[in-house]
């Protein structure tokens, strides 16, 4: 099934009239620089010493924090991870997903994304939101 693409402007529109849910597939560190504001931070990949390594426990927290007809806008940097995270999602069920086009940085200065354009933003999560606490207690 082909996913909704929406500018920017049009997921702010959607997390304040239709109750959509902002994840941010980023890593901790690009989160912590800045997000959306409310947004839900399970990063697609950690960035580590040998570069971007794949996060087993993305799936899996996903599917134990939002229930799979959640209203999720997915979002990162500039779209490429968000448009894997739908995909694996979407395999996985969920069933309301739309991909925040341009990410937070934007893809290009024709295309900018969430931060550019001057949208309501944060540098610390909600209660809840952050990876630490949405990833749970460690084992």
């Amino acid at each position: 099934m082909a996913v909704k693409r929406v500018s920017p402007e049009d997921a702010l529109e959607l997390m304040r009239g239709q109750g959509y849910q902002y994840l941010d597939v980023r890593s901790v560190p690009e989160f912590e620089h800045g997000h959306p504001a409310g947004a839900y931070n399970v990063p697609l990949l950690h960035m580590g010493p040998g570069g971007a390594q794949p996060n087993a426990d993305f799936l899996p927290v996903v599917e134990r924090r939002f229930p799979k007809d959640a209203r999720l806008l997915v979002g990162c940097k500039s779209a490429g991870r968000s448009v894997q995270a739908v995909s694996l999602m979407e395999q996985s069920g969920f069933t309301n997903l739309i991909l925040q086009q341009s990410g937070f940085v934007g893809a290009s200065p024709m295309d900018p994304g969430w931060g550019p354009k001057g949208l309501p933003t944060s540098l610390t999560a909600e209660t809840g939101r952050s990876w630490d606490e949405l990833k749970g207690p460690s084992e």
